[in-house]
């Protein structure tokens, strides 16, 4: 279906080579756009998967933080002269304290690394992902949860540890979390009925991708959804 017209539930089953096509397109564009995508092979098969790693501005604040304004202390004073009221000292001191910690908290960058490999038993593309501190120390799954935007995490409360999971990298054989590929057909079903009915062509890795990526902060540019489908060569 990848880059062609719309072709009812045959297309929910994603063959490998119509995988390695989309990624192929996929990873050109990235090189256009100086994303940051790659195409890895792996040593001794002819296997790969897509590769990148980016910085994302700061992890989950606490969230009294997060449901404060931007400036704490401002709005802190703002609220006492409002009312009439003085901030003793201390306070204002241990106010100050708080409120640096939230924001050295919200503003500290973690590293995250996305691999998009296919998976054969469920016929779909499947996004890994790692993350970590800018000092090396890994985040745990309940880090990951906590890091999952509250729009998307409503959406996961039913089940998340089924959703998001730690397993092992079936390529490099490192610890990797995943997003479970079990509920991808459900989400591409009805992507791929309206470009059928509308007759257009999309790209499966470009539309999936834009849907999975941001419960775990990767975001796909809008200028993905133009990718063509000329491309004959293979990822780089």
């Amino acid at each position: 279906m990848t880059g062609e017209r719309g072709k009812g539930t045959s297309a929910l089953h994603l063959d490998e080579e119509t995988f390695r096509r989309a990624c192929r397109r996929f990873v050109q564009h990235s090189h256009a756009l100086s994303d940051g995508w790659s195409w890895e092979e792996v040593k001794g098969s002819d296997e790969g998967y897509m590769r990148k790693t980016v910085l994302v501005p700061g992890r989950t604040a606490p969230r009294s933080a997060r449901n404060g304004a931007s400036e704490p202390a401002d709005d802190l004073d703002t609220l006492g002269q409002r009312e009439g009221q003085d901030l003793e000292d201390d306070d204002e001191e241990q106010a100050g304290d708080d409120e640096e910690h939230a924001a050295s908290e919200t503003s500290s960058p973690t590293r995250y690394e996305y691999h998009v490999l296919y998976s054969c038993s469920y016929q779909a593309p499947v996004l890994y992902f790692r993350a970590s501190t800018l000092d090396g120390r890994p985040l745990s799954l309940e880090d990951i949860w906590d890091n999952v935007h509250p729009n998307y995490r409503q959406r996961l409360l039913q089940g998340p540890w089924d959703t998001i999971t730690q397993q092992e990298h079936p390529l490099i054989g490192q610890p990797f979390f995943v997003l479970h590929p079990c509920r991808t057909q459900d989400l591409m079903r009805p992507i791929l009925a309206a470009a059928s009915a509308e007759n257009r062509s999309l790209n499966y890795i470009v539309s999936w991708l834009s849907s999975v990526g941001p419960v775990v902060a990767l975001n796909v540019p809008l200028s993905y959804a133009h990718i063509g489908s000329q491309s004959s060569e293979e990822p780089e």
